[in-house]
Protein backbone atom coordinates (compact mmCIF):
# COMPACT_ATOMS: atom_id res chain seq x y z
CA UNK A 1 0.00 0.00 0.00
CA UNK A 2 1.14 3.26 -0.97
CA UNK A 3 1.29 6.23 1.36
CA UNK A 4 0.05 9.47 -0.38
CA UNK A 5 2.53 12.17 -0.63
CA UNK A 6 1.72 14.74 1.99
CA UNK A 7 1.72 18.20 0.25
CA UNK A 8 5.47 20.14 0.94
CA UNK A 9 4.81 23.40 3.17
CA UNK A 10 4.77 26.43 0.73
CA UNK A 11 8.28 27.92 0.05
CA UNK A 12 9.60 30.98 2.27
CA UNK A 13 9.34 33.09 -1.64
CA UNK A 14 5.38 32.00 -2.04
CA UNK A 15 4.55 32.73 1.72
CA UNK A 16 6.11 36.16 1.75
CA UNK A 17 4.44 36.58 -1.48
CA UNK A 18 0.63 35.87 -0.02
CA UNK A 19 1.69 37.51 3.38
CA UNK A 20 2.54 40.62 0.71
CA UNK A 21 -0.62 40.60 -1.40
CA UNK A 22 -2.55 40.50 1.86
CA UNK A 23 -1.06 43.62 3.38
CA UNK A 24 -1.78 45.48 0.15
CA UNK A 25 -4.84 44.22 0.06
CA UNK A 26 -5.90 45.44 3.34
CA UNK A 27 -4.18 48.53 3.22
CA UNK A 28 -5.95 49.68 -0.01
CA UNK A 29 -9.16 48.36 1.34
CA UNK A 30 -8.92 50.34 4.85
CA UNK A 31 -7.67 53.73 2.68
CA UNK A 32 -10.69 53.39 0.57
CA UNK A 33 -12.84 52.92 3.54
CA UNK A 34 -11.47 56.06 5.28
CA UNK A 35 -11.60 57.48 1.83
CA UNK A 36 -15.14 56.79 1.54
CA UNK A 37 -16.22 58.02 5.03
CA UNK A 38 -13.60 60.89 5.37
CA UNK A 39 -15.11 62.38 1.56
CA UNK A 40 -18.68 61.91 3.26
CA UNK A 41 -18.07 64.33 5.71
CA UNK A 42 -16.21 66.39 3.29
CA UNK A 43 -19.36 66.45 0.76
CA UNK A 44 -21.98 67.49 3.41
CA UNK A 45 -19.56 70.04 4.83
CA UNK A 46 -19.10 71.56 1.41
CA UNK A 47 -23.45 71.02 0.56
CA UNK A 48 -23.74 72.68 3.68
CA UNK A 49 -21.71 75.53 2.83
CA UNK A 50 -23.40 75.67 -0.83
CA UNK A 51 -26.94 75.68 0.78
CA UNK A 52 -26.12 78.51 2.76
CA UNK A 53 -24.77 80.34 0.16
CA UNK A 54 -27.60 80.06 -2.04
CA UNK A 55 -29.95 80.70 0.96
CA UNK A 56 -28.22 84.05 1.35
CA UNK A 57 -27.97 85.22 -1.88
CA UNK A 58 -32.19 84.59 -2.28
CA UNK A 59 -32.46 86.34 1.16
CA UNK A 60 -30.73 89.52 0.13
CA UNK A 61 -31.95 89.83 -3.42
CA UNK A 62 -34.26 93.02 -3.77
CA UNK A 63 -36.81 91.57 -6.03
CA UNK A 64 -37.20 88.96 -3.67
CA UNK A 65 -38.48 91.22 -0.94
CA UNK A 66 -40.48 93.05 -3.19
CA UNK A 67 -42.46 89.54 -4.75
CA UNK A 68 -42.99 89.46 -0.91
CA UNK A 69 -44.96 92.69 -0.69
CA UNK A 70 -47.55 91.76 -3.64
CA UNK A 71 -51.11 90.09 -2.74
CA UNK A 72 -49.51 86.96 -4.41
CA UNK A 73 -45.64 86.24 -3.83
CA UNK A 74 -46.05 82.83 -5.51
CA UNK A 75 -46.69 84.21 -8.92
CA UNK A 76 -43.17 86.09 -8.97
CA UNK A 77 -41.06 83.92 -6.68
CA UNK A 78 -42.05 80.25 -7.78
CA UNK A 79 -40.21 80.99 -10.84
CA UNK A 80 -37.45 82.74 -9.42
CA UNK A 81 -36.43 79.44 -7.11
CA UNK A 82 -36.75 77.33 -9.51
CA UNK A 83 -33.90 79.24 -11.74
CA UNK A 84 -31.95 79.88 -8.74
CA UNK A 85 -32.09 75.48 -8.18
CA UNK A 86 -31.29 75.31 -11.34
CA UNK A 87 -28.35 77.18 -11.72
CA UNK A 88 -26.85 76.68 -8.23
CA UNK A 89 -27.66 72.62 -8.46
CA UNK A 90 -29.32 72.37 -5.03
CA UNK A 91 -32.23 70.20 -4.91
CA UNK A 92 -34.48 72.85 -3.28
CA UNK A 93 -35.40 76.48 -2.78
CA UNK A 94 -37.81 77.22 -0.60
CA UNK A 95 -39.33 81.05 0.17
CA UNK A 96 -41.64 80.93 3.27
CA UNK A 97 -43.51 83.85 5.58
CA UNK A 98 -42.07 83.89 8.81
CA UNK A 99 -45.31 81.49 10.34
CA UNK A 100 -43.51 78.68 7.83
CA UNK A 101 -46.01 78.84 4.73
CA UNK A 102 -44.55 78.14 1.63
CA UNK A 103 -44.35 80.65 -1.32
CA UNK A 104 -42.44 78.40 -3.29
CA UNK A 105 -41.41 74.43 -3.79
CA UNK A 106 -40.10 72.01 -6.14
CA UNK A 107 -43.38 70.46 -6.07
CA UNK A 108 -46.17 73.01 -6.45
CA UNK A 109 -48.87 70.83 -4.71
CA UNK A 110 -46.48 71.83 -1.51
CA UNK A 111 -46.88 75.09 -1.91
CA UNK A 112 -49.42 76.55 0.99
CA UNK A 113 -47.95 73.87 2.99
CA UNK A 114 -45.97 74.14 6.35
CA UNK A 115 -42.22 73.94 5.72
CA UNK A 116 -40.76 70.61 7.83
CA UNK A 117 -38.04 71.50 9.42
CA UNK A 118 -36.56 74.16 12.46
CA UNK A 119 -37.02 77.55 12.17
CA UNK A 120 -36.19 78.84 14.85
CA UNK A 121 -32.87 80.14 15.32
CA UNK A 122 -34.01 81.98 11.91
CA UNK A 123 -36.70 83.94 13.64
CA UNK A 124 -33.80 85.11 15.73
CA UNK A 125 -32.24 86.67 12.88
CA UNK A 126 -29.51 83.41 12.60
CA UNK A 127 -28.49 81.68 9.50
CA UNK A 128 -28.13 77.75 10.35
CA UNK A 129 -27.39 74.89 8.40
CA UNK A 130 -29.05 71.15 10.01
CA UNK A 131 -29.67 67.76 7.72
CA UNK A 132 -33.16 66.98 8.26
CA UNK A 133 -36.08 64.35 6.26
CA UNK A 134 -38.53 66.97 5.00
CA UNK A 135 -40.79 66.49 2.09
CA UNK A 136 -37.78 65.34 -0.78
CA UNK A 137 -36.21 62.92 2.28
CA UNK A 138 -33.07 63.74 3.82
CA UNK A 139 -31.41 66.74 3.24
CA UNK A 140 -28.41 68.98 4.02
CA UNK A 141 -30.20 72.32 4.09
CA UNK A 142 -29.57 76.01 5.35
CA UNK A 143 -32.33 78.32 6.63
CA UNK A 144 -32.05 81.99 6.59
CA UNK A 145 -34.11 85.22 6.95
CA UNK A 146 -35.40 87.79 4.85
CA UNK A 147 -35.13 91.37 6.51
CA UNK A 148 -36.75 94.53 5.00
CA UNK A 149 -35.05 98.12 5.51
CA UNK A 150 -36.02 98.39 8.92
CA UNK A 151 -34.22 94.60 9.66
CA UNK A 152 -37.96 92.96 10.40
CA UNK A 153 -38.05 89.66 9.45
CA UNK A 154 -40.55 89.54 6.47
CA UNK A 155 -40.02 85.72 5.45
CA UNK A 156 -37.88 83.17 5.29
CA UNK A 157 -35.46 81.28 2.82
CA UNK A 158 -34.51 77.28 3.18
CA UNK A 159 -31.76 75.79 0.31
CA UNK A 160 -30.79 72.11 0.55
CA UNK A 161 -29.41 69.54 -1.13
CA UNK A 162 -30.82 65.72 -0.35
CA UNK A 163 -28.12 63.30 1.33
CA UNK A 164 -28.99 60.99 -1.61
CA UNK A 165 -27.19 63.40 -4.36
CA UNK A 166 -24.32 64.18 -2.04
CA UNK A 167 -24.14 60.15 -1.51
CA UNK A 168 -24.26 59.69 -5.85
CA UNK A 169 -20.98 62.34 -5.43
CA UNK A 170 -19.44 60.29 -2.92
CA UNK A 171 -19.92 56.95 -4.68
CA UNK A 172 -18.55 58.57 -8.05
CA UNK A 173 -15.23 59.61 -6.27
CA UNK A 174 -15.12 56.28 -4.44
CA UNK A 175 -15.81 54.32 -7.54
CA UNK A 176 -12.65 56.51 -9.01
CA UNK A 177 -11.16 55.44 -5.76
CA UNK A 178 -11.47 51.59 -5.73
CA UNK A 179 -10.59 51.73 -9.62
CA UNK A 180 -6.98 53.24 -8.25
CA UNK A 181 -6.90 51.04 -5.78
CA UNK A 182 -7.32 47.70 -7.71
CA UNK A 183 -5.04 49.31 -10.47
CA UNK A 184 -2.56 49.68 -7.31
CA UNK A 185 -3.23 46.48 -6.09
CA UNK A 186 -2.26 44.38 -9.05
CA UNK A 187 0.97 46.29 -9.47
CA UNK A 188 2.20 45.78 -6.38
CA UNK A 189 0.77 41.85 -6.52
CA UNK A 190 2.97 42.37 -9.85
CA UNK A 191 5.90 43.80 -8.30
CA UNK A 192 5.56 41.33 -5.32
CA UNK A 193 5.53 38.39 -7.55
CA UNK A 194 8.71 39.69 -9.35
CA UNK A 195 10.02 39.91 -6.20
CA UNK A 196 9.45 36.77 -4.64
CA UNK A 197 10.48 35.07 -8.21
CA UNK A 198 14.03 36.39 -7.13
CA UNK A 199 13.74 35.09 -3.89
CA UNK A 200 12.83 31.86 -4.85
CA UNK A 201 15.77 31.63 -7.28
CA UNK A 202 17.98 32.66 -4.37
CA UNK A 203 16.56 30.22 -1.97
CA UNK A 204 16.34 27.60 -4.04
CA UNK A 205 12.30 27.17 -3.18
CA UNK A 206 13.61 26.27 0.04
CA UNK A 207 10.78 27.45 2.57
CA UNK A 208 11.75 28.84 6.03
CA UNK A 209 11.85 25.17 7.89
CA UNK A 210 14.21 23.94 5.09
CA UNK A 211 16.71 27.40 5.67
CA UNK A 212 16.90 27.08 8.96
CA UNK A 213 17.78 23.09 9.08
CA UNK A 214 20.57 23.72 6.64
CA UNK A 215 21.46 26.70 8.71
CA UNK A 216 21.96 24.62 11.36
CA UNK A 217 23.50 21.70 9.20
CA UNK A 218 26.12 24.44 8.28
CA UNK A 219 27.07 25.76 11.50
CA UNK A 220 27.87 22.07 13.09
CA UNK A 221 29.82 21.16 9.88
CA UNK A 222 31.40 24.91 9.74
CA UNK A 223 32.66 23.82 13.81
CA UNK A 224 33.47 20.46 13.18
CA UNK A 225 35.49 20.65 10.25
CA UNK A 226 39.19 20.70 11.70
CA UNK A 227 40.91 22.00 7.95
CA UNK A 228 40.79 25.89 8.16
CA UNK A 229 37.87 27.67 6.42
CA UNK A 230 38.21 30.95 5.39
CA UNK A 231 35.24 33.06 3.10
CA UNK A 232 36.48 36.52 1.70
CA UNK A 233 33.76 38.55 0.04
CA UNK A 234 34.00 40.83 -2.98
CA UNK A 235 36.43 43.52 -1.16
CA UNK A 236 38.67 40.77 0.34
CA UNK A 237 36.67 41.03 3.99
CA UNK A 238 36.56 38.23 5.67
CA UNK A 239 32.69 37.22 5.62
CA UNK A 240 33.40 33.89 7.85
CA UNK A 241 36.11 32.19 9.22
CA UNK A 242 35.24 28.57 11.24
CA UNK A 243 37.50 27.61 14.26
CA UNK A 244 39.98 25.83 12.29
CA UNK A 245 40.86 28.98 10.49
CA UNK A 246 41.43 30.93 13.27
CA UNK A 247 43.80 28.38 15.20
CA UNK A 248 45.61 28.24 11.82
CA UNK A 249 45.80 32.11 11.22
CA UNK A 250 46.53 32.91 14.67
CA UNK A 251 43.75 35.64 14.91
CA UNK A 252 41.43 35.95 17.73
CA UNK A 253 38.23 38.50 18.39
CA UNK A 254 36.20 39.54 15.89
CA UNK A 255 37.21 39.45 12.00
CA UNK A 256 34.08 39.28 10.25
CA UNK A 257 33.66 42.72 7.83
CA UNK A 258 37.83 43.29 8.89
CA UNK A 259 40.19 43.25 5.48
CA UNK A 260 42.73 40.45 5.10
CA UNK A 261 45.46 43.16 4.73
CA UNK A 262 44.64 44.21 8.09
CA UNK A 263 44.45 40.72 9.87
CA UNK A 264 48.25 40.90 10.38
CA UNK A 265 49.49 37.82 8.27
CA UNK A 266 52.83 37.12 6.69
CA UNK A 267 52.88 39.18 3.41
CA UNK A 268 53.58 35.95 1.14
CA UNK A 269 50.01 34.84 2.71
CA UNK A 270 48.36 37.90 2.36
CA UNK A 271 49.53 37.92 -1.47
CA UNK A 272 47.55 34.94 -1.52
CA UNK A 273 44.88 35.17 -0.12
CA UNK A 274 44.47 38.99 -2.02
CA UNK A 275 45.12 37.18 -5.07
CA UNK A 276 42.06 37.24 -7.83
CA UNK A 277 43.45 33.77 -9.46
CA UNK A 278 42.81 30.42 -7.53
CA UNK A 279 45.44 29.11 -5.79
CA UNK A 280 46.60 25.17 -5.50
CA UNK A 281 48.84 23.75 -2.61
CA UNK A 282 50.23 26.58 -2.29
CA UNK A 283 52.67 26.46 0.94
CA UNK A 284 52.81 29.40 2.92
CA UNK A 285 54.02 29.93 6.81
CA UNK A 286 52.01 31.08 9.95
CA UNK A 287 52.39 32.20 12.65
CA UNK A 288 54.18 28.86 14.09
CA UNK A 289 52.54 27.19 11.20
CA UNK A 290 53.29 25.29 7.85
CA UNK A 291 49.80 25.61 5.94
CA UNK A 292 48.68 24.73 2.71
CA UNK A 293 46.64 26.95 1.33
CA UNK A 294 44.05 26.78 -1.86
CA UNK A 295 41.93 29.51 -2.92
CA UNK A 296 38.80 29.40 -5.29
CA UNK A 297 36.66 32.55 -6.25
CA UNK A 298 33.39 32.32 -6.05
CA UNK A 299 31.34 34.01 -9.35
CA UNK A 300 27.80 34.43 -10.47
CA UNK A 301 28.34 36.66 -13.18
CA UNK A 302 30.24 38.87 -11.24
CA UNK A 303 33.08 37.99 -8.39
CA UNK A 304 31.48 37.65 -5.56
CA UNK A 305 34.09 36.66 -3.15
CA UNK A 306 37.02 33.79 -2.15
CA UNK A 307 36.54 30.63 -0.52
CA UNK A 308 39.58 29.68 1.41
CA UNK A 309 40.75 25.84 2.67
CA UNK A 310 43.83 25.63 5.23
CA UNK A 311 45.86 22.47 6.52
CA UNK A 312 48.11 22.23 8.47
CA UNK A 313 51.10 20.37 7.03
CA UNK A 314 53.68 20.99 10.14
CA UNK A 315 53.92 18.09 11.21
CA UNK A 316 53.95 16.52 7.88
CA UNK A 317 56.72 18.56 7.01
CA UNK A 318 58.58 18.34 9.98
CA UNK A 319 58.41 14.57 9.77
CA UNK A 320 59.61 15.11 5.57
CA UNK A 321 62.16 16.84 7.09
CA UNK A 322 62.97 14.17 9.56
CA UNK A 323 63.01 11.96 6.92
CA UNK A 324 65.27 13.67 4.76
CA UNK A 325 67.85 14.01 7.78
CA UNK A 326 67.57 10.15 8.13
CA UNK A 327 68.33 9.46 4.70
CA UNK A 328 71.56 11.94 5.10
CA UNK A 329 72.31 10.16 7.51
CA UNK A 330 72.08 6.94 6.14
CA UNK A 331 73.78 8.19 2.89
CA UNK A 332 77.07 9.73 5.68
CA UNK A 333 77.41 6.02 7.49
CA UNK A 334 77.12 4.17 4.29
CA UNK A 335 79.97 6.65 3.03
CA UNK A 336 82.05 5.84 6.37
CA UNK A 337 80.99 2.30 6.26
CA UNK A 338 82.66 1.95 2.75
CA UNK A 339 85.73 4.56 3.92
CA UNK A 340 86.05 1.91 7.03
CA UNK A 341 85.83 -1.34 4.52
CA UNK A 342 88.68 0.54 2.72
CA UNK A 343 90.77 1.00 6.47
CA UNK A 344 89.89 -2.72 7.22
CA UNK A 345 90.93 -4.13 4.06
CA UNK A 346 93.98 -1.78 4.16
CA UNK A 347 95.03 -3.52 8.04
CA UNK A 348 94.01 -6.72 7.00
CA UNK A 349 96.38 -6.52 3.77
CA UNK A 350 99.42 -4.98 6.38
CA UNK A 351 99.20 -7.73 8.33
CA UNK A 352 98.92 -10.35 5.45
CA UNK A 353 102.27 -8.59 4.44
CA UNK A 354 103.79 -9.09 8.04
CA UNK A 355 103.47 -5.64 8.74
CA UNK A 356 101.38 -5.52 12.04
CA UNK A 357 103.44 -2.88 13.45
CA UNK A 358 102.58 -0.65 10.47
CA UNK A 359 98.77 -2.13 10.67
CA UNK A 360 98.53 -1.45 14.34
CA UNK A 361 99.62 2.08 13.80
CA UNK A 362 97.72 2.62 11.37
CA UNK A 363 94.68 1.78 12.60
CA UNK A 364 95.10 4.04 16.05
CA UNK A 365 95.74 6.84 14.05
CA UNK A 366 92.25 6.65 12.55
CA UNK A 367 90.89 6.23 15.78
CA UNK A 368 92.88 8.92 17.15
CA UNK A 369 91.46 11.51 14.36
CA UNK A 370 87.59 10.01 15.23
CA UNK A 371 87.95 10.52 18.85
CA UNK A 372 89.66 13.92 18.26
CA UNK A 373 86.93 15.30 16.21
CA UNK A 374 84.09 13.86 18.47
CA UNK A 375 86.23 15.55 21.59
CA UNK A 376 86.38 18.67 19.84
CA UNK A 377 83.03 18.88 19.17
CA UNK A 378 81.81 17.92 22.67
CA UNK A 379 84.26 20.33 24.21
CA UNK A 380 82.83 23.17 22.71
CA UNK A 381 79.25 22.08 22.80
CA UNK A 382 78.10 19.41 25.71
CA UNK A 383 74.33 20.43 24.82
CA UNK A 384 73.50 16.86 23.53
CA UNK A 385 71.20 17.67 20.70
CA UNK A 386 73.28 19.94 19.19
CA UNK A 387 76.50 18.49 19.68
CA UNK A 388 74.97 15.02 18.07
CA UNK A 389 73.98 17.24 15.01
CA UNK A 390 77.11 18.68 14.59
CA UNK A 391 78.83 15.06 14.59
CA UNK A 392 75.87 14.31 11.94
CA UNK A 393 76.32 17.43 9.62
CA UNK A 394 80.12 16.79 9.92
CA UNK A 395 80.24 13.21 8.24
CA UNK A 396 77.51 14.52 5.74
CA UNK A 397 79.63 17.79 4.90
CA UNK A 398 82.39 15.62 4.75
CA UNK A 399 81.00 13.42 2.53
CA UNK A 400 79.97 16.29 -0.21
CA UNK A 401 84.01 17.66 0.77
CA UNK A 402 83.44 20.33 2.49
CA UNK A 403 85.21 21.13 6.09
CA UNK A 404 82.50 21.96 8.84
CA UNK A 405 84.52 23.56 11.72
CA UNK A 406 83.54 24.64 15.14
CA UNK A 407 84.96 27.19 16.05
CA UNK A 408 87.36 27.69 19.12
CA UNK A 409 85.05 30.47 20.30
CA UNK A 410 82.06 28.10 20.60
CA UNK A 411 80.88 27.06 24.53
CA UNK A 412 77.26 25.66 25.40
CA UNK A 413 77.44 23.82 28.40
CA UNK A 414 74.56 20.84 29.01
CA UNK A 415 71.26 22.41 30.87
CA UNK A 416 72.04 25.95 30.07
CA UNK A 417 69.27 26.28 28.46
CA UNK A 418 65.55 27.15 29.44
CA UNK A 419 62.75 25.22 28.70
CA UNK A 420 60.86 27.99 26.76
CA UNK A 421 64.23 27.34 24.19
CA UNK A 422 63.56 23.61 23.32
CA UNK A 423 66.50 21.67 21.67
CA UNK A 424 64.35 20.69 18.49
CA UNK A 425 63.46 24.37 17.45
CA UNK A 426 67.70 25.12 18.03
CA UNK A 427 68.01 22.01 15.68
CA UNK A 428 65.57 23.50 12.85
CA UNK A 429 67.54 26.69 13.38
CA UNK A 430 71.22 25.15 13.25
CA UNK A 431 70.34 21.90 11.08
CA UNK A 432 69.26 24.76 7.99
CA UNK A 433 71.58 27.42 8.37
CA UNK A 434 74.66 24.25 7.92
CA UNK A 435 72.14 22.88 5.34
CA UNK A 436 72.65 26.17 3.76
CA UNK A 437 76.16 26.81 3.96
CA UNK A 438 77.45 23.29 3.26
CA UNK A 439 75.24 24.29 -0.18
CA UNK A 440 77.28 27.55 -0.68
CA UNK A 441 80.42 26.08 -0.14
CA UNK A 442 80.32 23.00 -2.21
CA UNK A 443 83.30 23.35 -5.11
CA UNK A 444 85.01 26.60 -3.49
CA UNK A 445 88.31 26.31 -2.45
CA UNK A 446 88.79 25.88 0.39
CA UNK A 447 85.16 24.57 0.94
CA UNK A 448 84.72 25.19 4.67
CA UNK A 449 81.73 25.82 6.88
CA UNK A 450 82.43 27.38 10.40
CA UNK A 451 80.21 26.85 13.35
CA UNK A 452 79.87 29.00 16.77
CA UNK A 453 77.36 28.08 19.31
CA UNK A 454 78.20 30.03 22.32
CA UNK A 455 76.25 32.31 25.19
CA UNK A 456 77.08 36.15 25.33
CA UNK A 457 75.40 37.70 28.74
CA UNK A 458 71.97 36.14 28.61
CA UNK A 459 71.68 35.47 24.83
CA UNK A 460 72.43 32.51 23.15
CA UNK A 461 74.67 33.40 19.60
CA UNK A 462 74.19 31.10 16.63
CA UNK A 463 76.67 31.55 13.83
CA UNK A 464 77.24 29.71 10.62
CA UNK A 465 79.75 31.15 7.93
CA UNK A 466 80.76 29.64 4.44
CA UNK A 467 83.47 30.20 2.01
CA UNK A 468 80.70 30.23 -0.92
CA UNK A 469 79.42 32.84 -3.23
CA UNK A 470 78.26 35.11 -0.64
CA UNK A 471 74.46 36.60 -0.42
CA UNK A 472 73.74 39.37 -3.06
CA UNK A 473 72.98 42.52 -0.60
CA UNK A 474 69.98 43.37 -2.99
CA UNK A 475 68.87 39.98 -1.76
CA UNK A 476 69.55 40.21 2.13
CA UNK A 477 66.28 40.54 3.10
CA UNK A 478 64.72 38.30 0.48
CA UNK A 479 66.67 35.34 1.45
CA UNK A 480 64.44 35.07 4.37
CA UNK A 481 60.62 34.95 2.26
CA UNK A 482 59.24 31.64 1.92
CA UNK A 483 59.82 30.51 -1.83
CA UNK A 484 63.19 32.65 -2.67
CA UNK A 485 66.27 30.23 -3.30
CA UNK A 486 69.84 31.67 -5.50
CA UNK A 487 69.36 27.16 -6.35
CA UNK A 488 67.26 25.17 -9.06
CA UNK A 489 64.04 23.93 -7.27
CA UNK A 490 64.11 20.64 -6.14
CA UNK A 491 61.58 17.81 -6.18
CA UNK A 492 60.69 18.97 -2.90
CA UNK A 493 60.53 22.83 -3.42
CA UNK A 494 62.73 25.22 -2.87
CA UNK A 495 63.35 28.42 -0.72
CA UNK A 496 61.69 27.01 2.88
CA UNK A 497 64.83 26.63 5.01
CA UNK A 498 65.53 30.13 6.05
CA UNK A 499 61.95 30.67 5.98
CA UNK A 500 61.69 27.94 8.83
CA UNK A 501 64.22 29.63 10.61
CA UNK A 502 63.09 32.95 10.67
CA UNK A 503 59.58 31.23 11.62
CA UNK A 504 61.39 29.50 14.68
CA UNK A 505 64.04 32.98 15.68
CA UNK A 506 60.87 35.29 15.63
CA UNK A 507 58.94 32.92 17.84
CA UNK A 508 61.53 33.05 20.65
CA UNK A 509 61.76 37.19 20.38
CA UNK A 510 65.20 36.81 18.53
CA UNK A 511 67.22 38.54 15.83
CA UNK A 512 68.24 36.67 12.34
CA UNK A 513 70.96 38.81 10.06
CA UNK A 514 72.82 38.03 6.94
CA UNK A 515 76.66 39.68 5.92
CA UNK A 516 79.36 39.32 4.07
CA UNK A 517 82.10 37.07 5.69
CA UNK A 518 85.31 38.11 6.57
CA UNK A 519 87.23 35.36 3.94
CA UNK A 520 84.14 35.86 1.37
CA UNK A 521 80.76 34.06 1.51
CA UNK A 522 78.36 34.61 3.70
CA UNK A 523 77.73 34.61 7.73
CA UNK A 524 74.50 34.42 8.86
CA UNK A 525 73.84 34.84 12.89
CA UNK A 526 71.00 34.03 15.41
CA UNK A 527 70.79 35.76 18.64
CA UNK A 528 68.04 34.26 20.87
CA UNK A 529 67.37 35.16 24.19
CA UNK A 530 67.98 32.66 27.31
CA UNK A 531 64.69 33.69 29.30
CA UNK A 532 61.11 32.23 29.24
CA UNK A 533 59.74 33.43 25.62
CA UNK A 534 55.86 33.17 25.08
CA UNK A 535 56.42 30.52 22.79
CA UNK A 536 57.12 28.17 25.48
CA UNK A 537 54.69 24.86 24.65
CA UNK A 538 55.31 25.15 20.83
CA UNK A 539 58.17 23.08 20.69
CA UNK A 540 58.14 20.41 18.29
CA UNK A 541 55.72 22.66 15.77
CA UNK A 542 58.71 23.59 13.39
CA UNK A 543 60.00 21.25 11.08
CA UNK A 544 63.57 19.94 12.05
CA UNK A 545 66.61 20.46 9.43
CA UNK A 546 67.02 18.66 6.51
CA UNK A 547 66.21 18.78 2.44
CA UNK A 548 64.04 21.55 3.76
CA UNK A 549 66.52 24.11 3.89
CA UNK A 550 65.86 25.01 0.30
CA UNK A 551 69.23 26.74 -0.91
CA UNK A 552 69.47 30.68 0.25
CA UNK A 553 66.10 30.74 1.77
Amino acid sequence: MRIPDLPRPRSLAGQLFAMQAVLIAVLVAGYALFTYVSDRSQAEEAAGRQAKAVARSVADSPSVRSAIRTPNPTAELQPYALRIMKDTEVDFVTIMNPQGIRWTHPEESQIGQRFRGNTAKALKGATFTETYTGTLGASVRAVTPIEDENDRIIGLVSAGIKVESISERVQDQVTALFAVAVGALALGAIGTYLINASLRRHTHGMNAAELSRMHDYHQAALHAVREGLLMLDGQYRVALINDGGRELLGVSGEVVGTSVADLGLPAPLTGALLSSEPRVDEVHLAADRVLVVNTSPVSGGERRGTVVTLRDVTELQSLMGELDSERGFTQALRSQAHEAANRLHTVVSLIELGRAEDAVDFATAELELAQALTDQVVAAVSEPVLAALLLGKTAQANERGVELVVSQESGLDDGLLPKSLPARDLVTILGNLIDNAVDAAQGSVPARVTVTASTQGDELLLRVTDTGGGVDPAHASLVFERGFSTKPAGPGGRGLGLALVRQAVHRHDGTLSVAEAEGGGAEFTVRLPLRATAASGTAGSVPTSGSTSGGRG
